[in-house]
């Protein structure tokens, strides 16, 4: 590919403290040059190298692309009508999973990656240029394999979630479903998946059940995850912080002993305030993680049940406003926090060396990502140096 190099950058936020101002490495007036889908040089404008071709940004702000760390991808239809019931007084529950899995199950293979494909083209123009997708709506030995099969064209970042919750067909019978998930489902899944979850909550799976499903994913080299303390207080925070997780995600209902936890470990929180706000939950104590030292995420949880947005610069809007979060500290968890929720280096940022991964906002501040809410403000986007939009 040759060469390139975006200039005309009002502000440019690295998120590599060591290459510019303040946490966010922030330098003004600068340029990027982009070669072979990598970042070759970053700095001021008036010291960049000559490039193939110029690219401006008019006197944008630009940004890492976003890195979205836990999105449900795969399924077949919507339940608008339970967002509906739930707008109408109806309380959330993991319940309602069941609903996507008959139709996930009955959909073919073209019209679930025609699902996945337009997802991710949505996330792309809202400047989201890594995703995460996770199985879960299949919850059978076929259905969970091929879910994980169809993620793997669109993404490395896949994760076997057969713990999603217990079918109806397995009702009153939990342990004889985790005894699936933890054999011929894994050992199915396994081949096309990178990470392993399980929803350790009310309504879905118990610490014990929750720590064989992770145990065994651990065995068969897959890196775990958990979906902790979205319904209530609970263990799967500590099980996942105990098992070296790279992501407790959720985390909504946290006591003292969970913020311990997570301060003293490398797994990030996660927090997902797109389902906050689509289930009416209370949202996560952003505030107290932060302050204690522990590493925040943020993600889409891009799902049809729970929070059906596929836009990160929503979710920035609400940690600003909910969460308590400062722009640059919701922006940075969006980008760099999410590259560390996958234990990446490459993305997430922008350095020598690092995928050519990049957001270009029509605003001269990454500030008004939260400023002006449910504006588009993104003029073009980059993934490994070829335009999204």
């Amino acid at each position: 590919m040759t060469a390139f190099v975006i200039t005309d950058i009002g502000l440019l936020a690295t998120m590599d403290p060591s290459l510019g101002d303040g946490p966010l490495g922030e330098i003004s007036d600068a340029a990027i040059v982009v070669e072979r889908g990598a970042v070759i040089w970053v700095g001021p404008a008036a010291q960049a190298p000559a490039a193939g071709a110029v690219i401006t940004a008019g006197g944008g702000c630009v940004l890492p692309g976003f890195v979205d760390s836990h999105a449900h991808l795969v399924f077949a239809g919507d339940r608008a009508a339970e967002f509906a019931a739930r707008m109408a007084g109806t309380p959330y529950s993991a319940g309602g999973i069941a609903t996507t899995v008959a139709t996930t199950r009955a959909a073919p293979d073209e019209v679930l990656a025609a699902g996945i494909a337009r997802h991710l083209a949505e996330m792309g123009r809202g400047g989201t240029t890594t995703v995460e997708i996770k199985s879960g709506y299949g919850l059978t030995v076929a259905d969970e394999a091929r879910s994980l099969a169809l993620a793997r064209g669109f993404t490395r970042e896949t994760t076997f979630l057969g713990a999603h919750v217990v079918p109806v067909e397995y009702a009153g019978r939990a342990d004889d479903y985790v005894g699936l998930v933890t054999g011929a489902m894994l050992d199915g899944c396994a081949p096309y998946a990178k990470w392993i979850d399980v929803f350790c909550d009310r309504g879905a799976f118990d610490e014990d059940q929750a720590r064989a499903v992770l145990q065994a994913g651990i065995a068969r080299g897959l890196v775990p995850r958990v979906h902790a303390n979205q319904l209530e207080a609970g263990p799967g925070v500590r099980l996942g912080v105990e098992l070296g997780a790279a992501s407790v995600d959720h985390c909504t209902h946290l006591v003292d002993a969970d913020v311990e936890a997570l301060a003293g470990s490398t797994t990030v929180a996660t927090l997902l305030p797109g389902a906050d706000f689509s289930t009416r939950s209370p949202y996560p104590d952003a505030r107290r993680l932060i302050d204690a030292g522990v590493t925040v995420a943020i993600a889409t949880d891009c799902n049809p049940g729970s929070s059906y947005t596929s836009s990160m610069a929503f979710c920035i809007a609400l940690a600003v406003r909910e969460l308590r979060m400062t722009p640059a500290e919701a922006v940075w968890s969006a980008t760099a926090g999410g590259a560390a929720a996958l234990r990446r280096e490459d993305v997430g940022v922008i350095r020598v060396g690092a995928r050519a991964d990049l957001t270009i906002l029509r605003s001269p501040s990454y500030v008004h990502l939260a400023y002006r809410p449910g504006v588009d403000l993104v003029a073009a986007v980059y993934r490994a140096g070829r335009q999204l939009r």
